[in-house]
Order: structure tokens, then sequence, then C-alpha cells
């Protein structure tokens, strides 16, 4: 069955998220998006009339990132006032997750042209802003369960694993030097278009920002854990602290060893990117080329404590629904929220990590929540084109205890 093809996918380079720092923390994330939408449509050159539906990933809705960011983006891009748009939110993996919608919507017959993304201005609307937390604050629910924030969540994933802090950082070395390699050789340029002014015209940004190529083994070995403090907030009903929450879930940790630091996390940065997807009839009545087909799709819940672990089930659910074993998939695109993630998922699914973000990831690139997802699967796609190879695994942790997981075949 094909589950919707993909034409093209493009994206915004990732901006520093910080507010008149980052190159793009001056443009509204309503923009980032509409020039990700215009220049998908001067690339393939359809009529935005037929476009059935934009849908686009985005975590923190509030402020600027409010009111249906999607439509907005819609009516700022000057599309006609009939294309409609809506916004999701399942969190880090909501890019890839407005991709599955679409390509759901295409493969049944439903729709016929639908693009999918995200988008996240983390300089103009910060992780957090909507108040929400990690559980809406509703104390009821904390009673049968009582979550913590991620990165305490990663932490105790690598206590329980065992890894040790030059393990995490080696995938955070790995990550920096791999998109080192793919900005030098030029490997996104296909899906990269350089952001303007939409004032004045001019370029503010034409690559990712966020890279250190510089980055050392001894540099990051210096940095301090970042989740240290944190872990010591009390904030339990019986005076617990958050550490103390997390061994209280998982008692055989015993001590909660704090590894994950600025250098081995996701970078916060800016950015938009959407995916075109296109049904059957479509491709066949309009003559376009499609660059890929998407052969399974899959999402699993985790336990919510730990939370991070659900990327190996869900590409495990994935690959089951495609007939595919994990030594099968040539390119893996599991995103880089933390180090100890990465690790702990290629651990689980026993593959070889030299297929594991062989372009860098989060850690080096940026982790734009909204529109990380879309910009994977672009990622991969481009990736997979270039070096000939046939299919690609994109897979996401999520807040709250979730993983979602999407099968690329090249055509």
């Amino acid at each position: 069955m094909v589950m919707g093809y993909v034409i093209d996918a493009v994206r915004t380079p990732r901006g520093r998220g910080k507010a008149g720092k980052g190159a793009l923390s001056g443009i509204h994330p309503q923009e980032l998006l509409a020039q990700v939408l215009n220049t998908l449509q001067q690339r393939q050159g359809f009529d935005p009339r037929e476009v059935d539906d934009v849908i686009a990933g985005c975590v923190s809705q509030v402020g600027e990132q409010g009111a249906n960011l999607a439509r907005s983006a819609v009516l700022t891009a000057g599309w006609p006032n009939e294309v409609s748009a809506v916004s999701l939110n399942r969190f880090c993996a909501s890019g890839l997750q407005a991709v599955h919608f679409g390509a759901m919507a295409v493969a049944s017959g439903a729709m016929e042209l639908v693009i999918a993304g995200g988008v996240e201005s983390m300089s103009r609307v910060p992780m957090g802003s909507d108040g929400g937390g990690q559980d809406g604050n509703n104390t009821h629910l904390r009673e049968r369960v009582f979550q913590v924030p991620q990165g305490i969540s990663a932490d105790l994933i690598a206590t329980l694993e065992g890894f040790s802090r030059e393990e995490i950082d080696a995938v955070a070395l790995r990550s920096q030097r791999n998109a080192a390699r793919a900005i030098e050789e030029g490997r996104f340029a296909k899906s990269l278009f350089p952001v303007k002014d939409p004032h004045t015209g001019a370029v503010v940004l034409e690559r990712d920002e966020f890279p250190r190529p510089d980055t050392t083994a001894e540099g990051l070995a210096a940095l301090k854990p970042s989740f240290t403090a944190l872990g010591e907030t009390v904030v339990g009903p019986r005076g617990e602290t958050l550490a103390q929450l997390a061994l209280a879930a998982y008692p055989r940790a015993k001590a909660l060893r704090h590894l994950h630091t600025a250098g081995n996390s996701s970078g916060i940065v800016d950015g938009a990117a959407a995916v075109m997807l296109a049904s059957e009839r479509y491709v066949r009545e309009k003559g376009v080329r499609p660059r890929a087909r998407i052969r399974a799709m899959a999402t699993i819940g985790s336990e919510p404590v730990l939370m991070l672990t659900a990327p190996a089930p869900a590409s495990q659910k994935a690959l089951r629904m495609a007939g595919m074993k994990a030594s099968d998939i040539d390119l893996w695109e599991i995103n880089e929220a933390f180090a100890g993630v990465v690790l702990q998922t290629t651990r689980a699914l026993g593959i070889d990590s030299e297929r594991v973000n062989v372009n860098g990831g989060s850690i080096a690139l940026g982790h734009p929540l909204g529109a990380t997802g879309a910009m994977l699967l672009g990622t991969a796609l481009d990736e997979l084109e270039r070096s000939g190879k046939q299919t690609a695994l994109i897979t996401l942790c999520v807040s709250g205890g979730q993983g979602i997981a999407t099968i690329l075949e090249r055509l």
C-alpha cells in the first residue's frame, strides 16, 4: 500500500534561539513558515489552490505562535483564502506527526495534495511559555504519575543503562563532526533556502547557525552537568525533590547520575520546514515525479517518568507494519534530544551506529521543537539520494512518554 508520496521537502537554516542574538530572532514565526510555503511552491510550481490543507506542528502555541499559526502563515504567504490550515502539538514529534496526518489524508483519497511540516521560534516564544509544565499542573494526575522534566529523565536513562560520561560525550562529538562535514560538502543544500527579512528582502540567514565545528572531546568533558540543580528542586507533595521522584519510580537506579550537559543535549534554535505530500491520483494526473514514498508510520506510548525510551518500540512497530527488520534500514535519523536517548535507542534496536545521524543531529544543529520531525525527514531524503541508498527510518522521543517513527523509501 502506498501511504503517500513525498514530492519535495524544504527547510530554513536553523538560527540560534537567543533573543536579539540569533539571526532568525527578528523574524516572526508566521513569517518563517510562510517563507517555507512559498519556497516549496516556487520550486514545484503548483497552484496553491490545489492544496487541500496545510498542517503544521508547533509546540509552544501561545503568543506569536498561538491563534492557529498555520492559518496565519498561509495568509502571510499570500496564498488564496480558500487554503485551509491547522496547527497541532505532539511535542517534539509535531513536525513528523503533521507529515503522518498529511500522508494519511492523501493515501486514503480524502485529499490530493497536502503541505505538512512545522515551525518553532524558540528565541521569541521560549520553551515553557504556555505555562503547562509537565502535566498542565494537574495535582490529581500527579497522584497517579508525577512526571519530571526531560533532562531528569535523560539522566535517569543514562543511569539505568550504565552509560559513562565519555560514551555520552562521544555521541555529541560525532554529531558535531558529522554536521561539520555535511555543511562543508553541501549535503543540506538541496532542502535549504535563505531566509529573508520580510520587510527589506535582505537575506538574514543562509546556513545553519548553531553548529560548533571546533568542538573537542576535552571541551565537552569540561562542561558541567546541566540538570544537577534541577534535580534538587523540591516539588513533591511530601517535600520530594525531582531526583527523588524519579528514583521512587525506578529504585534500582539507586542514585541519579547527572551526565547530560549543554554540549551533549539538543540545541535551542529557530526554524521551519515543510514536506509536499501527494496522492497516487495527483501524481498520475499532474505528471509530477515523487522523490519517495512513506512505507510505514507508527506512534506509541511509553512509561511517562522515564519518558524518552519510546523511539525503539515505535521503530519496531513501524518495521512490523512494513514487514521489515531493523537491518533492512539503510539510514537512521534518531533525534538527538539527548545523547543518552540516541545510545539507548541504538542499543535497544541492535543497529550499527555508523548508520545513525550520518549528517549530525540536534546536538550539533539544534532542535526547533515543532519543526524538527519534518526537517529530519528532509535530511534523510536528501541523504538517501546523495548516497544512492533506499530506505530511512526517522524517529523521535516525545514528552510525556511517546515515540514516533516513519519509514521512508526512495523512488
